[in-house]
């Protein structure tokens, strides 16, 4: 790009022939992969979460041991360390199976959406709303991080 041209690059730029509800739809695809995203973030947190709790109920059964009450902690590593957290599943297993018959194929089809309908160009819908709203010429208004910075 031209350091003197103040235009978003080709990549954020529509194809010729795309219409405005065609760059709305992939928009809607863009926030729902980006939900997704979060979700699938929320997993991470709920496996490391988990983990760290069953870690600390070992701790726990083993200070309660050191106190004098082996019961207790046999109790706890027999009912709860180590335990599915859902049927037959660790974490893990949620994780694995959440990947493969869901965030895979998600990302797969809006691949598949984005080379059939914008020349696999992503984010349109969000370079047009940044076109609307900056201010052409101001240093913090930049069409892309390839502009040189006003002094």
């Amino acid at each position: 790009m031209d350091d003197h041209r103040d235009t978003p690059d080709s990549r954020h730029r529509r194809p010729a022939g795309v219409g405005d509800r065609t760059v709305e739809a992939l928009g809607a695809l863009s926030k729902a992969w980006e939900t997704t995203e979060r979700a699938r973030g929320r997993l991470y947190d709920f496996h490391q979460l988990t983990g760290t709790a069953d870690l600390q109920m070992e701790r726990a059964a083993e200070l309660l041991e050191e106190a004098g009450h082996p019961q207790w902690a046999q109790r706890i590593r027999t009912e709860i360390v180590g335990r599915n957290v859902i049927p037959g599943h660790w974490t893990f297993q949620i994780l694995e199976a959440y990947d493969a018959g869901y965030h895979r194929p998600f990302l797969d089809l809006k691949a598949a959406v984005l080379r059939d309908l914008a020349q696999g160009r992503d984010h349109l819908y969000e370079a047009e709303m940044k076109e609307t709203r900056r201010t052409a010429g101001h240093p913090g208004h930049t069409a892309g991080p390839d502009m040189p910075p006003h002094p």
